[in-house]
């Protein structure tokens, strides 16, 4: 039987979350030939995620399976190359641990909403986070200057904009969550 649910986007969602291993075992050897190659393929994956959501919307085939899906491989390429970056001493463990906190928080919020029939979007300041933080990561992943330029320096001023924007998101889902629940007025 066909479904609409295995389309080329859906597809594409698990194609990053199935290719996620592989930015592992790369970031694994921290030398400079593998940084540069795991940065590349971290980079490619993170193009997916583009690509996914253009190509569902292009094709209208958005489903209740890619709005799950999606969201779900952009977290899990992101917090694992994170995390994958600590023990090699290039960002620090508790700015990693709140990224991963808010991520937790904002789904768990979003859960309790949906139970009760409210729907939080995705905000302007979430998709921006994301960007923020693959934007961050990437030079964070090279590590090594290149033609004069220190990426880690580079990756770890633009980490520290995308964490303080990936805070500022997650209290903007709570305030939308607050003033959609009226939990946070009157009436608590």
């Amino acid at each position: 039987m066909k479904t609409d649910l295995w389309n080329l986007p859906n597809s594409l969602s698990v194609a990053r979350i199935a290719a996620t291993p592989l930015l592992i075992v790369l970031m694994i050897f921290p030398e400079r030939g593998m940084s540069l190659l795991a940065a590349f393929v971290f980079a490619a994956l993170c193009l997916t995620d583009w690509l996914d959501g253009y190509l569902a919307r292009r094709m209208n085939i958005i489903t209740p399976l890619g709005k799950f899906l999606d969201p779900l491989a952009d977290k899990l390429l992101i917090v694992t190359a994170l995390v994958m970056l600590i023990p090699l001493g290039r960002v620090p463990a508790w700015m990693v641990a709140l990224i991963i906190g808010r991520e937790i928080a904002v789904t768990g919020l979003r859960a309790v909403a949906a139970k009760d029939g409210i729907v939080i979007q995705a905000s302007r300041f979430g998709k921006s986070k994301t960007v923020a933080q693959i934007v961050a990561v990437t030079p964070l992943i090279i590590h090594y200057p290149y033609r004069g330029v220190d990426f880690h320096i580079l990756g770890m001023v633009l980490f520290t904009a995308a964490f303080a924007l990936t805070i500022w998101s997650g209290v903007d889902y709570f305030l939308k969550f607050f003033r959609a629940t009226e939990l946070g007025g009157t009436r608590r």
